[in-house]
């Protein structure tokens, strides 16, 4: 039997995060075809999956800092990692090892290194580093209410155990007390609480954990048993469950995370839960009997407003109106602001339409919500702080948020589509308009393969060209194209390590001819683009052209740090310099919104005047991190 914690610490966190990350793999398909009230979105699987890969990333890039501080010894901190600023540490130039520290306040937690300071024993860690980290990446990447309500339950574990002494909450007894904490924090997150729910599951698995006497083994598998229990009850409790044949699917995941906990601790996996098979041929037919329903939500609480609650729900609500009555729009954005100001936007959301979720705290919030003025839920999300990674869905006549889809004919699929990863507002708009599906992915923000996948979902295509646009996202496509495959699309992807490479693949693109041929000829043109962008030092760090300070203006070339500057425009003129010294034909300029307003022109100008049948375009990028991104083609 392979080794397994025995206690719960830091190792344990990452165990489970990777074993209920699995887990849901394996389940989430069938979780999707058992999610039938208030609407068949089937989309419960795919959102608790995307919501515990952040989890799991988040818990990753901990451990990857602490690893990095190893191998290098101890002489600088991990945090000197290469970042979107543009700053690199000595472990890019150790003989190809790399790691993925996330720092800063928006992308994942940042390394923490008072608990395992440089030069100690041990440097891995510990169980408030791991936990913090869990519910955070669970924070910022949960998806619809399922996994909203599970990143509320991790959160509430984190609070138990992320305490001053980790000795205090690494035995069954910990563990006990921070399945309370979750099951009591996600049930007082929901404005009225429904039973036969996620909810009613949780409260099972901390009832039966308190109860438990052992280790963590002992009172993870008991938590498993009652909500097991529970999630075969559901059915009982709700009509709509019972008249379709299945369980609760948010519950049911919950218990696939469960399981996971169990293995973690004692190294084997409880029994397989399966959904009775005639279960799957009355789903469809159950739809037609929830049109019009409105009293609950298989997520937690009540669906619509009904006479009983006529204030509807204000924290967390359904993933989808009744059929046939839901606004037009999903709104989902991240938001930092103070509690009070949280307060006033909860209540001002519950009056522009449904499905309104708010999670979160300690200044950073989750806000999801289904409205037909989808400017005025983001106006709200200014007004109360600065919300960022906004996402705007319409729901299109043929959705079933908006109305039935008897009768109607499935959208045809296209013939082939782009799908790309780009670092800004400005550029995902050019890519929008060159026919991509866009993925967005803000400063500190990498995305996950499952928001990949999503976006090849939403291309709804035959063959897919995806462009990751990032060195460091070539294995998150990799596995994004995978798992296309297996879904029967055709995947290819061009390994382009800047947008300005994606900008010259796509500008090529001709969907009319052979896929293999078209993969071919934006592969040849990304290669040949050079790409360069100029960043501004947030530290002192150690770089290919010497050491930088703070503040320092850095001008990158094909990932490597090349020119060391003070003055933006001079340092960008250096870097273009450079790169037309070996030729080129056309040069590429993607401005972010922080460079001053006359660097384009400036260098427009110089190549104007200094480069004979070099043409220059220019772009702009918005919130892009690099301040200027150069191609040369």
């Amino acid at each position: 039997m392979p080794q397994v914690p025995q206690t719960l610490d830091a190792l344990a966190v990452r165990t489970w995060c990777g074993l209920a990350l699995e887990a849901l793999g394996r389940a989430r398909e069938e979780i999707d075809a058992i999610n039938v009230y208030p609407v068949a979105d089937g989309d419960t699987g795919t959102n608790l999956y995307l919501t515990v890969e952040s989890a799991a990333a988040a818990v990753e890039a901990v451990f990857a800092g602490y690893e990095t501080v190893a191998e290098a010894g101890g002489d600088r901190p991990a945090s000197d990692r290469p970042a979107s600023d543009g700053t690199f540490t000595d472990s890019t130039f150790t003989d190809g090892y790399e790691s993925a520290v996330v720092t800063g306040d928006e992308g994942a937690a940042a390394v923490s290194h008072d608990a395992s300071p440089l030069g100690a024993g041990t440097r891995r860690p510990t169980l408030a580093d791991a936990v913090q980290a869990m519910a955070h990446g669970a924070l910022i990447g949960a998806r619809g209410n399922s996994g909203t309500i599970l990143a509320q339950l991790l959160r509430g574990m984190a609070q138990v155990l992320a305490t001053d002494s980790e000795t205090a909450h690494t035995d069954g007894q910990g563990l006990r007390l921070a399945l309370r904490r979750a099951a009591d924090s996600a049930r007082q997150a929901v404005a009225h609480p429904v039973e036969g729910t996620v909810l009613t599951v949780a409260s099972a698995a901390a009832d039966a954990a308190t109860g438990a006497e052992g280790d963590c083994g002992v009172v993870a598998r008991a938590a498993y048993e009652g909500a097991r229990a529970a999630l075969l009850a559901t059915p009982g409790q709700l009509a709509v469950l019972e008249r379709a044949g299945v369980v609760d699917a948010g519950g049911r995941g919950l218990v696939a995370v469960l399981a996971a906990l169990v293995q973690t601790f004692t190294g084997e996996a409880p029994g397989a839960l399966t959904v009775p098979v005639e279960a799957h041929a009355r789903v469809h037919e159950s739809v037609t009997h929830v049109t019009g329903v409105g009293d609950v939500d298989t997520d937690g609480c009540s669906a619509g407003r009904s006479d009983a609650h006529p204030d509807g729900c204000s924290d967390v609500c359904v993933d989808g109106a009744p059929e046939g009555s839901g606004p037009a729009f999903e709104v989902v954005y991240l938001l930092e602001a103070e509690d009070a100001a949280v307060a006033r936007l909860r209540d001002r959301l519950d009056g522009f339409g449904d499905s309104l979720v708010v999670v979160g705290g300690d200044g950073l919030w989750n806000v999801h919500v289904h409205v037909d003025d989808a400017g005025a839920a983001v106006e709200a999300g200014i007004e109360a702080g600065r919300p960022y990674r906004i996402r705007i869905t319409h729901f299109g006549l043929g959705d079933v948020h908006t109305g039935g889809t008897a009768g109607r004919p499935p959208r045809e699929r296209a013939q082939r589509a782009v799908v790309a990863v780009v670092p800004g507002e400005g550029l995902a708009g050019l890519y929008t308009e060159a026919g991509a599906t866009v993925v967005l992915a803000r400063p500190g923000e990498p995305p996950a393969s499952g928001e990949l996948v999503e976006a090849v979902r939403r291309a709804h295509a035959r063959e897919v060209v995806l462009l990751p646009n990032d060195a460091d996202l070539r294995h998150t496509a990799a596995a994004a194209a995978e798992q296309a495959r297996a879904e029967g699309v055709r995947a290819a992807l061009i390994p382009t390590r800047s947008a300005v490479q994606g900008i010259a693949a796509l500008a090529v693109h001709e969907p009319e001819r052979r896929f293999d041929e078209d993969v071919v000829a934006m592969t040849s043109a990304a290669g040949a683009t050079r790409y360069a962008e100029v960043a501004v030092a947030e530290r002192q760090s150690w770089t290919m052209a010497g050491i930088c300070q703070a503040g320092d203006v850095l001008g990158l070339i094909d990932g490597d740090v090349a020119v060391i500057g003070s003055d933006l425009t001079a340092t960008a003129e250096t870097v273009l310099d450079r790169m037309l010294a070996a030729g080129g034909e056309m040069v590429t300029l993607v401005v972010g919104d922080d460079a001053p307003d006359a660097v384009a022109a400036h260098l427009e100008a110089r190549v104007r005047e200094s480069y004979l049948a070099v043409d220059t375009v220019v772009y702009r990028g918005g919130r892009q991190g690099a301040l200027l991104l150069i191609g040369v083609e």
